[in-house]
């Protein structure tokens, strides 16, 4: 199938490269034209793994193209994919600006009929409304437009492994005709027949459900989905904060909470919050969708308060350990929201530096992927080349973001290069009892701290950003 994918940020530029991967001929599309500018040569405007891989082998294959002509790559698809933007307005809505314009450009630029597929996350009923709009302004071309919705969950830095092995797919309709062509486009994942470029040991070997629903239905799955597990992420905080309180161990308790099937281990780790540009507005959006329909929302409202009062929690821990944070120099280890991605929007790390900033803290950064990103919004801190040089002559150091890598960092030498050895792990990285054997003042998120405590935590297999 041809399509036309409009929007290439992180779900745009995935969806567009893995429907490459799996056969279709695709156009992928932007009116930023210094986004499509980098991608013609040869590079991405974003850290994804294994998404410069399949880009570049799908450009060479002629199966994925970039242009900045919307109208001309609208008029190349059979199915137009609309992946752009829907940022949080100052009152918590979703702005769907973005949407209502592609609509009017669809419906004035098609000349063929076009299915037109709701890939960003967007509100309950956008579809009647991206409906009605592309027959108010299409009625003078004649073209017959069908819609859907096609909610995505990608978790950033496993979205191409998401894409191509995921554990369901959800399509909206409101006809029999889009639900067959979704099909179709779907069929070499729904079926396993292609060749995956990219596979992995963490690639489920169960084909994936495909769950087909009404419109407005698909739409309010996804803002469902990542409103609870925002929840499920405060809840776990929530009883870390209990944790310290009673003398209790998180880790002990969150182990035992997931094995009872009914809850799961995933999304139990506790830390700093949850961040990325997904939960934090979507369960905001949610929260306004239910307060106009007349819902009590009051359990997301307090969800989303707890996860507020992460980082002044955090920082009230910094200033009873450092007594003082004017002057003090202070190492930040982490600065994307989660692992595995260079995105810092809504990034708890980025909050964190903020708070310490206004208060005095000479502060100094590493990240593996997000410095470039955060050099523009955080111009005042320094940005130092690995780990080692980060913790030269500080006071304190705070881990912000899990990075695999950083456990296996040469902790003795950082205990050396410290002025002061005190590391406050805001993501319950590293173990306990071998931070204090090596001499360092450890603190971490409702973990017990006793002498003598192991604090071996279970293995996670998802971090509580990983959305």
């Amino acid at each position: 199938m041809r399509i036309c994918v409009i929007g290439c940020g992180y779900v745009g530029l995935v969806t567009g490269a893995c429907f490459a991967e799996i056969g279709h001929e695709v156009v992928c599309t932007d009116n930023d034209g210094q986004k499509i500018t980098t991608l013609n040569d040869g590079g991405l405007p974003i850290y994804e793994p294994h998404l410069d891989e399949i880009v570049r082998q799908n450009v060479a294959e002629k199966r994925l193209s970039f242009s900045v002509n919307l109208a001309e790559a609208i008029r190349f698809g059979d199915a137009v994919f609309i992946c752009v933007g829907t940022p949080p307005l100052p009152n918590g809505e979703a702005d769907l600006s973005a949407i209502d314009n592609v609509a009017r450009l669809i419906a004035v630029e098609s000349r063929s009929p076009k299915l037109v597929v709701e890939k960003s996350t967007v509100p309950t009923q956008t579809g009647q409304h991206v409906k009605r709009a592309l027959s108010i302004y299409g009625r003078k071309s004649g073209v017959e437009f069908t819609v859907a919705s096609n909610p995505e969950f990608l978790r950033e830095g496993t979205a191409v492994l998401d894409f191509l092995h995921p554990d369901r797919i959800v399509v909206g309709v409101d006809d029999r005709g889009s639900e067959e062509q979704l099909r179709e486009v779907y069929r070499p994942i729904t079926e396993q027949r292609f060749r995956c470029r990219v596979h992995n040991d963490s690639c489920p070997a169960q084909k994936p459900h495909f769950l087909v629903t009404s419109i407005n239905s698909a739409e309010l799955i996804k803002h469902a989905c990542n409103s609870f597990l925002a929840v499920k992420i405060s809840y776990a905080n929530m009883v870390a904060d209990m944790c310290e309180k009673l003398g209790a161990d998180i880790d002990e308790v969150t182990q035992a909470l997931g094995l009872d099937p009914r809850i799961g281990r995933h999304f139990l780790s506790p830390g700093l919050g949850f961040g990325g540009f997904c939960l934090p507005k979507d369960i905001q959006a949610f929260i306004r969708l239910g307060e106009r329909a007349g819902v009590d929302v009051s359990l997301l409202k307090s969800a989303e308060a707890i996860n507020k009062q992460r980082i002044e929690s955090f920082c009230n821990k910094a200033r009873q350990l450092l007594w003082v944070l004017k002057d003090k120099r202070i190492a930040v280890l982490g600065l994307a929201f989660k692992p595995n991605t260079d995105d810092i929007r809504f990034a708890p790390a980025i909050d964190l530096i903020n708070r310490l900033l206004v208060e005095g803290a000479q502060i100094q950064a590493y990240d593996p992927e997000a410095m470039g990103k955060a050099s523009a919004v955080l111009p005042s801190v320094r940005y130092c080349h690995d780990a080692y040089e980060l913790t030269d002559g500080t006071d304190a150091l705070i881990i912000a973001t899990e990075w695999p890598e950083f456990k296996n960092l040469d902790w003795s030498s950082i205990r050396d290069r410290m002025l002061r050895p005190l590391v406050l792990d805001g993501r319950n990285l590293l173990d306990a009892a071998a931070m204090k054997a090596l001499g360092f003042e450890y603190h971490s998120v409702g973990r017990e701290t006793r002498e003598g405590k192991t604090n071996e935590q279970p293995e996670r297999t998802v971090h509580s950003r990983e959305v």
